[in-house]
């Protein structure tokens, strides 16, 4: 990568951050509170702040932005993005190369963690891998023949809407488990966790047989090398563990369960390093 210098740029619900990508090292993270309730233009303008002070203090190729919705990967359109109503369709890429005379690369957030961790983590030196994104919800992101594969409308890897015990698997497969099958905060459970609960234990140990459940689907469809797992839920991963991989065992095949490998992300700010790898994935 030669000293590229590229900007990430991580748009969420109630914020734009953003640094300057150099390899795997960041430059001071700039961040701004979005207006998620503004209009497209009101929340543009913070997403422009936040650019303009990255681009004084350094010189890029190229930008990188990840967002939480489906994206038109080539036209760089996003629509619907969550949380923030008016955006349904905002022509994102047109918008950011004719202010910044840059080329501009807009992916949805499961597959900039993906492609994020292919080049800079867990992922390096592999053909094939699944970021699975473990949070509010579940996403994955698909690394194919060392490439993002974002699917025909974006939507390659949404595991998480896959029809399961009368509801969907994300429902059962992330954060919001502990909330929606027993009303409980998911913050509290994994407190109660660290400190040896036996009640917040056995939920986790439910929790990992859905995960493992959704592995499975994984190895199913795609057949990966290696499946990163992504998202707050990750720093959980030794309460859940032992059963996910009791339930991945279960497999239809028993050497590819020997042979996959499952890895917990330790990148910090995963969500900019990604947006930035996008114009790496694009220079293969």
């Amino acid at each position: 990568m030669n000293n590229t210098k590229v900007i990430g740029l991580d748009l969420g619900a109630t914020n734009i951050r953003g640094a300057v990508v150099n390899d795997n090292k960041l430059s001071g993270i700039v961040s701004r509170k979005i207006n998620s309730d503004g209009t497209v233009e009101d929340v543009m303008n913070d997403i422009y702040e936040v650019t303009d002070a990255l681009l004084k203090a350094d010189n890029a190729v190229a930008i990188g932005i990840g967002v939480p919705s489906v994206v038109d990967v080539a036209e760089g359109i996003v629509y619907e993005v969550q949380n923030i109503p008016s955006w349904k369709e905002v022509h994102l890429k047109q918008l950011m190369q004719e202010r910044y005379k840059l080329p501009v690369y807009v992916n949805n957030d499961a597959n900039c963690f993906a492609v994020g961790e292919y080049y800079f983590g867990k992922g390096n030196n592999t053909d094939s891998m699944i970021g699975l994104t473990l949070g509010t919800g579940l996403g994955a992101g698909v690394m194919i023949n060392k490439h993002l594969y974002p699917g025909f409308n974006c939507g390659a890897g949404e595991f998480g809407m896959f029809p399961y015990q009368g509801n969907v698997l994300e429902y059962y497969c992330s954060g919001s488990f502990f909330n929606n099958v027993y009303g409980l905060d998911g913050v509290q459970v994994f407190e109660d966790a660290k400190r040896g609960d036996g009640q917040a234990l056995k939920l986790y140990r439910e929790l990992g047989d859905h995960i493992g459940y959704a592995i499975k689907l994984v190895m199913y469809a795609y057949d990966p090398q290696l499946i990163v797992l992504g998202g707050s839920v990750r720093h959980a991963y030794e309460f859940f563990e032992q059963t996910m991989w009791q339930q991945i065992k279960t497999f239809a095949y028993t050497k590819t369960v020997e042979r996959l490998r499952v890895e917990v992300s330790d990148l910090e700010n995963s969500g900019i390093i990604g947006a930035a790898a996008l114009y790496y994935d694009s220079e293969q």
